[in-house]
């Protein structure tokens, strides 16, 4: 037999096809997650809690009301047969898995105690940091967003700029590049120290840690893109008269931008590490402090919340990020993933 009639014998990605996604399956998925979200409802306010916590009726009330609204759209979409968004359709598994994992976590906790108190608090105590203690949480975020943002943006301006340089002028790099092989390394909260000496305030040294963790990797990624550039780009573009700014801004840069998204990916990452570090270390206010002073009065629940916002708040910033890359770069759209 030869290859190509084996080939066709086993079948092959032209044989079968990708098969759409099904209806059915949501629907399916659905009811199965608003099960599983209306048990998480039964556990949560039908058992006796071990404490007495005060969002026990809110938490069943939330659960009770996600097992409605995922009943509705999965016999909806089954007996109306109304589009159910792309988005929710991908999310199914996840719902119904939350909805195990919060009964899970509701009787371990609050039911029976499985786990040690007051080191793993409960669905409904991290619920009442966010309805009782938001002030100070939203305050929290306000100046970390802050803070964030104005080393990130100086750091990656500068971390541009310098890279650039870097890769275009073999002068700049004979005297930038060993110094910033033998600093940039370095972990920014190395620095912490000499910063905190040498800026008058708590709130500028911490923006100079998260502009240097950001510098760096922005400055490598961009002089490596502006270095890589194809010379057959400089060379079409000086036949037709261009000059230096115009090779510089019109070639030059355009070429490296996907290098560049990557260090300011790498040096978003970065920043976050170095905010709650920095803010543990001297600022009154803040994501990292309100971390510190949770720790420091045994307040879990508050800890694993403020936990819970930055992870949200680091994805949605590099989603952002993400968005802007897309819509920049739109050839390049889809080849990097989040």
């Amino acid at each position: 037999m030869s290859s190509a009639s084996l080939t066709h014998a086993e079948g092959s990605l032209v044989d079968f096809p990708p098969v759409p996604e099904s209806r059915t399956r949501f629907w399916f998925v659905g009811l199965a997650a608003a099960a599983a979200w209306f048990a998480a409802a039964m556990v949560i306010g039908g058992l006796p809690d071990i404490d007495d916590f005060e969002r026990t009726d809110l938490l069943a009330r939330i659960a009770a009301g996600l097992a409605g609204l995922l009943l509705v759209f999965s016999v909806g979409e089954r007996v109306v047969r109304f589009t159910i968004p792309a988005r929710l359709r991908r999310t199914g598994p996840w719902l119904l898995l939350l909805a195990v994992a919060l009964t899970a976590w509701e009787l371990v906790t609050a039911k029976f105690a499985i786990l040690p108190r007051p080191f793993f608090a409960s669905p409904q105590a991290l619920l009442e940091v966010f309805t009782d203690d938001y002030p100070r949480l939203g305050d929290s975020v306000w100046n970390s967003v802050r803070l964030l943002a104005g080393g990130y943006v100086i750091g990656a301006a500068a971390g541009f700029a310098l890279g650039v340089a870097i890769g275009w002028s073999r002068a700049i790099g004979y005297w930038a590049h060993p110094v910033l092989r033998l600093i940039g390394p370095l972990p920014a909260t190395a620095w912490l120290p000499i910063a905190f000496f040498a800026f008058p305030s708590s709130h500028s040294a911490s923006t100079f840690l998260i502009a240097l963790a950001t510098g760096f990797p922005v400055t490598v990624l961009t002089w490596s893109g502006v270095a890589g550039v194809n010379k057959a780009f400089y060379d079409v573009a000086r036949t037709m008269g261009a000059s230096q700014r115009f090779l510089v801004l019109k070639v030059a840069i355009p070429a490296a931008m996907p290098s560049v998204f990557v260090g300011l990916f790498m040096g978003l990452g970065a920043s976050f590490s170095v905010l709650v570090v920095a803010e543990m270390m001297g600022v009154k206010s803040g994501l990292g402090w309100y971390l510190q002073w949770a720790q420091g009065w045994a307040a879990y629940a508050n800890m694993y919340a403020a936990l819970l916002v930055m992870a949200l708040m680091c994805t949605g910033l590099i989603t952002l990020l993400f968005r802007l890359r897309d819509r920049l770069l739109a050839w390049q759209k889809g080849l990097v993933q989040w």
